[in-house]
């Protein structure tokens, strides 16, 4: 629903706002901030929330998006949009097909058996979350096939907390800010938990694709109904990719994700200082 202009005391101009979005990731923090927003909180309601659908999810994302999006949970509509099902770009990319590539590690031997371990670059989170975000904001402000604003129409709210700050980025189009209200409330991951256990709400699940390969790998680990799909998915991509050399795996080690090593410092006996939960980055 497009803002009716509003006009401020002393006959100031109209705000150009015309949409207030939420780009939801399903986790932690941005359901949190979905929910704090349904309470009234940060001094303005939303319009909607639009989460991204890679198809690669795991079934507990899906299952709590269906929640939130269940009468009387939030007083906005949340849109789902997609691009693409990943997982199958990429089986169809062990076959030599186009494909935007993931964050996989690649392989290399070369002639004297010298090892070399390498990343590809990521242009999944563009083409499979912002880009259909974007365009599905540009379609709810009136921005389908016109000309951009010089100013912003648009507010786009992003569940980043105080403990991801460095990922803070400005918008890069004229017409919309960026605005982090977790972060202008001082929220950590932990304090956005404590509120959604203090409201009566579930601990959502880790958002992030099935088979990323950003997984820590206590992540691998916890997988389970999902690990013979990443496993499935894993094989399929380990040759034929277009301009990639050698072979290509979705863990860091460059090993068969079935015979990674995905024991912790802990299970070794040393004192685990740097958690490393999954916090579904692309996601939020």
């Amino acid at each position: 629903m497009l803002h009716s202009p509003i006009v401020a005391g002393g006959g100031a101009e109209p705000s150009p706002i015309r949409l207030r979005v939420l780009s939801l990731g399903g986790g932690v923090q941005s359901t949190t901030l979905a929910l704090m927003a349904a309470h009234g909180h940060f001094g303005c309601p939303l319009d909607c929330a639009i989460f991204a659908d890679a198809g690669w999810e795991p079934a507990a994302v899906y299952e709590h998006l269906r929640w939130l999006m269940s009468p009387n949970v939030l007083p906005f509509p949340v849109h789902i949009v997609s691009a693409r099902n990943l997982r199958e770009s990429l089986i169809a990319a062990g076959n030599g097909k186009r494909w935007a590539s993931i964050p996989a590690f690649t392989r290399t031997v070369d002639r004297r058996g010298n090892v070399s371990i390498g990343m590809i670059r990521r242009q999944c989170t563009t083409t499979s979350k912002i880009e259909p975000i974007r365009r599905k904001v540009r379609e709810l402000a009136g921005l389908t096939r016109k000309r951009s604003p010089t100013y912003p129409v648009v507010h786009q709210w992003l569940g980043i907390s105080m403990d991801e700050v460095v990922r803070m980025k400005p918008s890069r189009a004229a017409w919309q800010l960026n605005r982090f209200p977790l972060i202008e409330s001082r929220m950590t991951r932990k304090d956005c938990l404590d509120w959604l256990k203090s409201h009566g709400y579930p601990k959502p699940p880790k958002s992030a694709c099935i088979g990323c390969p950003f997984h820590s790998d206590a992540m691998w680990r916890s997988m389970r109904a999902a690990w013979d799909d990443a496993v499935e998915v894993d094989r399929a991509i380990r040759t034929g990719l277009r301009g990639i050399r050698g072979e290509v795996f979705l863990h860091r080690s460059a090993v068969s994700l079935d015979e990674a090593d995905l024991s912790t410092a802990a299970d070794h006996g040393q004192l685990d200082l740097w958690p490393t939960e999954c916090e579904g980055m692309c996601g939020l």
